[in-house]
């Protein structure tokens, strides 16, 4: 099937022939016999690189009105942002942030590309806009079995599709298990497929022999690393190489054969070793990269002037680089754009890239198929390690993608069941747990969407969950979280025991307009009625209460600097408002209070440099926790004023942020 067959425009078919796409993929032509250009719910589930974006513009292109992107991450969606940008004639508009806005500016346009959130809070701060849209396309649909993100991404599915039945959703899937449920659930055509544009081998290796699944082999030389033991735990006096050897050996064997490589390993500690280790392979050179890696190397120099940025400009000039949370977004950026123009050899990272955005390579070396999970190593989810091995082979450069597994004999028969021939595993609703549960319901109270426990369900009765139990199995759930919501000062009763009607505090339609959790409302509040007693609360006080919520991110705390950290909260006593005998877990808040005492230097003065050699912090890591401070605080601020307390301190943190 051509592209020039389709319901588009001229000017859309002009657009893709300049970009070479004149036919269509084997899953695009199913996805058009599915409906997906005539407003028929399609859920494609096929995998990394098949073309699952042009099924998405396809259904956006002939959509009759609006359509909204909904992108997992930002940094996704800043790609998918590009990609409709570029269409001719096409106004789009992206929305990542703001969560205590409506997004009414967002009205208009041809498309939207928003993150699940941001879609979320703007239904809850009452946006009319979704209310016109046509077309809704998922990216990333599996995520509903993601422990936070999952129970967002299916109530918001659910509310579009009640308040606008007729609106067609597009969901779009790397391979899993019960697609077929996924299908049902949307009432939507599954598109299920294999298919690849490139050929794709997965094999394990083991002491420089990789056995494929095609029954081909391949040799590695491997040599010995200096480091007393390998990064798998083996001690280095066994026979035979270990796995850090034999990835940088596997990296270079693709390097030496014209291929770019993506290496992931567990940590971020272990990404910038094993793009240190390979940066003295000579891949540059190897590639004929020298001149194009000198000059990304020198645009990361100058985005700061961090460790973590010199590290990885250094790395660069030697065509190597590694990716993880704790890099800077212009860092990451710079990085993925200079793979994809082949300015980069190999990247080492962590799993979170899998995820992200399109850079696909010649071959995939997974290093590591287990992570700590704070208790003990578990091995990853096949669904993460197969988007991993999705990413090897580039449609249009390489004649084939190679994924490598790095193993050892005791685990070769493990790796090869679990991710070779292993199926990915099932998604499932996490609408359950009881924090994300009492937030929904929250919402739906705050917003006038239910006022009864039985609305409440209704409200429910379109989720997956709903889909996989039956609305009933969430009752006792709901219930629960009603008395949770009514014991938080966040939700009252009104009227009889027997006719009553649940209505939204103002503390709880605050909590729920500022897109907070209901735990960080009302720590937050009693957080701020403590300070206002307080005769010398400080931004150090207001940053301790908003750091010691769930919704902002725990900052790590090394053995090294505990003792540090205990002394500098009893010293700093008097300015914060819980007690050191207070919390149940007492770790936990010590590593608020270190981020506190981190985001209190930088407003301070403290330079980003100062800040991660003196806390172990990556700079992506501080970005990261300025910005949410910046929206903890709003939130403080509007509830300081929905509940009548004065703590000026909200103000001058914020002021500075």
């Amino acid at each position: 099937m051509r592209v020039r067959s389709l319901p588009l425009p001229e000017r859309f078919v002009d657009h893709f022939a300049d970009r070479g796409i004149r036919e269509l993929y084997p899953p695009q032509v199913a996805a058009v016999e599915a409906g997906v250009c005539d407003g028929a719910n399609v859920v494609a589930a096929v995998p990394t690189a098949s073309g699952k974006t042009f099924i998405a513009q396809s259904a956006l292109l002939t959509a009759d009105g609006p359509g909204l992107y909904v992108c997992p991450l930002r940094a996704l969606a800043r790609e998918k942002y590009e990609a409709f940008a570029a269409l001719p004639g096409v106004d789009v508009a992206i929305s990542t942030g703001d969560f205590e806005a409506t997004g009414e500016e967002l009205a208009g346009h041809d498309v939207v590309v928003a993150t699940s959130e941001k879609v979320d809070s703007a239904i809850r701060n009452g946006a009319e806009w979704v209310d016109d849209l046509a077309c809704v396309v998922v990216d990333e649909v599996h995520l509903l079995g993601a422990e936070r993100r999952g129970p967002t991404l299916e109530v918001t599915l659910a509310t579009l599709r009640r308040r606008n039945p007729s609106i067609q959703i597009v969901a779009l899937s790397a391979t899993v298990d019960n697609p077929e449920e996924i299908a049902d659930w949307l009432d939507a055509t599954l598109v299920e497929s294999e298919w690849r544009p490139v050929d794709l081998r997965t094999g394990v290796c083991v002491d420089g022999e990789v056995a494929f699944d095609d029954d081909t082999t391949r040799h590695v030389e491997a040599g010995d690393s200096d480091a007393e033991s390998g990064a798998d735990g083996r001690d280095a006096a066994e026979d035979g190489p270990d796995a850090t050897d034999l990835a940088a050996a596997l990296v270079v064997d693709a390097v030496a054969e014209g291929g770019q490589c993506l290496a992931f390993v567990r940590s971020r500690t272990e990404a910038a070793a094993l793009a240190e280790r390979l940066a003295g392979e000579g891949l540059a050179d190897r590639m004929g990269i020298g001149s194009a890696a000198t000059t990304v190397a020198d645009d990361v120099a100058d985005i700061d002037e961090t460790v973590t940025g010199r590290d990885l400009a250094d790395c660069l000039r030697a065509g190597v680089a590694f990716h993880h949370a704790g890099l800077r977004a212009g860092h990451r950026a710079a990085v993925e754009a200079a793979f994809r123009d082949r300015a980069v050899a190999c990247i080492c990272a962590t799993p979170t890239l899998a995820a992200g955005v399109n850079v696909p390579a010649r071959r995939v070396v997974v290093r590591d198929q287990k992570r700590y999970t704070g208790s003990s190593m578990e091995w990853l989810p096949t669904l993460e390690v197969h988007q991993m091995c999705g990413r090897a082979g580039r449609p249009g450069l390489d004649p084939y993608g190679e994924a490598i597994l790095v193993g050892e004999a005791s685990t070769r028969e493990e790796l090869v069941d679990r991710y070779v021939e292993g199926d990915p595993e099932a998604v499932e609703s996490k609408l359950a747990d009881p924090a994300s549960l009492r937030t929904h319901v929250l919402s739906a109270v705050a917003s006038g969407f239910a006022e009864t426990e039985a609305e409440i369900l209704d409200v429910l009765d379109g989720t997956f969950y709903a889909r996989e139990t039956g609305a009933g199995g969430l009752a006792d759930a709901v219930a629960v979280a009603v008395d949770d919501l009514v014991d938080a000062g966040m939700v009252r009763r009104r009227g009889d025991v027997e006719t009553y009607r649940l209505v939204a505090t103002p503390v709880g339609e605050t909590t729920s307009r500022q897109y907070v959790r209901p735990e960080t409302g009302a720590r937050i509040v009693a957080g701020l009625r403590t300070a206002a007693g307080m005769a010398n609360a400080t931004t150090l006080t207001v940053f301790e209460v908003i750091c010691d919520t769930p919704d902002m991110q725990d900052t790590y705390l090394g053995n090294r600097e505990r003792a540090e950290m205990y002394r500098f909260a009893r010293s700093k006593a008097a300015q914060l408002t819980t007690g050191m005998s207070e919390p149940d877990d007492f770790e936990g808040w010590l590593e608020s209070v270190k981020t506190a005492r981190v985001l209190d230097e930088w407003i301070g003065g403290a330079t980003v440099e100062e800040l991660v050699e003196a806390y172990r912090l990556g700079p992506g890591d501080l970005d990261s926790r300025v910005e949410r401070a910046e929206w903890l605080l709003s939130a403080a601020e509007a509830l300081a004023d929905t509940v009548g307390v004065s703590v000026p301190a909200v103000t001058r943190a914020r002021s500075r942020i």
